[in-house]
């Protein structure tokens, strides 16, 4: 009997799954546009080839060579672990209209103050940029300028110009004669973006590439786009706000917790170096169902205020709605304060949020979080120049979290005069008890001239000493 060809393949760029026929939305993980056919090759046997570099023992290499460089923005030096990295490909990602043109032009002309940069635009035109660039300052004699859509121009421009930093704006714009599809697309994606880290790594020429975000919040394109860049970066911010906030999403030579804060404004972006404060409201008096907490993103304690509003209602499902806050542990909170301590919220509406657009998911703000709430829910201020850190378990308790004495001593600076902590957040380790560790209330202590810490063990202990 004749045999007969295999079959085709189809696989799914982002998950792997596998199936006979072609369709148009992944069957496991939902996604558009990102099954693609395989081919049926058996794997194949690589001969030797030639090395572009000896190996060397591993004393012997270089390490300058990979310095950081700075950008001259500070901010988003902080956020990089240094600034830009001889080679390494950074993936800039963000809403339309945040920032993130302003930004890069900004970081680009200070680098071109001492070095060759490239600054290509495939969403305006070079007039529009230049436009920009006046209205913020950003003229340089080697800072270059092209507007192109097609990768081979691009690396055309790359040739003539001999540039140490490229900035692509945006990798979504950019299409390749080399592959299927239309720009923006899986394909087209991914194929753009390997040329540029491909190039990038021979030149030892740093990069960075804009892309887009869903409406989801999340990276277009293919999740292969993440993995090969060395940088991911988020640029967030209420549009309607002038706050801007840089955090590192993925970095391959710093650290990943790190937020640069920055204002947008009609003269371009300012990093903002000291943004303490940025994020509590200013007030008089005291307001039902507010409490400040002080979370930490990387290095930097930061004051933040939570508000809560809880409201009667007839509807049969009431509604719980978070601005900022993790809406899962919010609900967790809720369900702690029914349960723990018999709070009535089944026939509320509850809504939380934080001040400034900045998002919070600290496990330290849940202590404040569960005191915004029974604030709002007894109508009754919490005590002036309080601040609370904690995180709360399902049976009520409260745990310790890190950087106590960084967060207590940021709070202590901005003008609180007590702070609530779980018990034996300020002893080394926490007490022993018949030999083993245990954390032990130790009362209110002089933590700073005119600052109290309250320490409590659970959740009803909390509620006392606020009330």
């Amino acid at each position: 009997m004749a045999k007969t060809a295999p079959k085709p393949g189809y696989r799914c760029a982002e998950c792997g799954w596998r199936t006979t026929k072609w369709v148009g939305r992944c069957g496991e993980c939902q996604a558009w546009g990102t099954v693609d056919e395989e081919g049926a090759r058996g794997v194949s046997v690589v001969q030797a080839g030639a090395t572009t570099a000896p190996a060397l023992p591993i004393g012997q290499v270089k390490a300058e060579v990979a310095a950081a460089r700075t950008t001259g923005v500070a901010e988003l030096d902080r956020v990089l672990g240094g600034g830009l990295v001889p080679g390494a490909v950074v993936l800039l990602a963000g809403e339309p209209g945040i920032g993130k043109s302003t930004l890069l032009l900004e970081a680009a002309a200070r680098v071109a103050e001492r070095e060759t940069v490239l600054y290509v635009t495939g969403e305006e035109s070079a007039a529009q940029v230049r436009l920009r660039a006046d209205r913020i300052g950003a003229i340089q004699d080697r800072l270059y300028l092209a507007a192109e859509t097609e990768l081979s121009a691009l690396v055309t421009h790359v040739d003539k110009v001999q540039p140490t930093m490229l900035v692509v704006d945006s990798v979504q714009t950019v299409g390749s004669a080399q592959a299927t599809g239309v720009p923006g697309g899986v394909t087209q994606v991914r194929e753009v973006a390997a040329n540029l880290v491909r190039l990038a790594k021979e030149r030892n020429m740093a990069t960075v590439l804009v892309g887009h975000v869903t409406k989801e919040g999340s990276i277009a394109g293919p999740r292969t786009l993440e993995h090969l860049v060395d940088v991911v970066l988020n640029f967030e911010g209420d549009r309607h706000s002038r706050l801007r906030m840089v955090r590192a999403i993925k970095n391959r030579f710093g650290p990943t917790d790190e937020v640069g804060c920055f204002d947008l404004h009609e003269r371009g972006i300012e990093g903002i170096t000291d943004p303490s404060g940025l994020f509590v409201s200013r007030r008089s008096e005291p307001v039902p169902g507010t409490c400040v907490t002080v979370t930490v993103e990387g290095t930097r304690p930061l004051p933040a205020e939570v508000q809560a509003l809880v409201a009667r209602t007839d509807a049969q499902q009431p509604r719980r709605t978070s601005s900022g806050l993790d809406t899962y542990r919010v609900q967790m909170i809720l369900a702690v304060l029914e349960r723990r301590l018999n709070a009535r919220l089944g026939g509320c509406d509850v809504f939380t949020a934080t001040v400034g657009g900045i998002k919070l998911a600290d496990p330290a703000i849940d202590l404040s979080v569960m005191l915004a709430v029974a604030s709002a829910a007894g109508d009754k201020p919490l005590p002036a120049g309080l601040v609370a850190l904690g995180e709360v378990g399902l049976a009520g308790e409260l745990r310790p979290v890190k950087d106590v004495r960084r967060r207590l001593s940021e709070a202590a600076r901005m003008g609180f005069k007590r702070a609530l902590v779980p018990a034996g957040s300020l002893e080394e380790g926490g007490r022993r008890r018949n030999g083993q560790r245990a954390l032990v209330p130790v009362g209110p202590v002089a933590f700073a001239p005119g600052f109290e810490v309250v320490q409590a063990e659970n959740v009803w202990d909390a509620l006392t000493h606020v009330t």
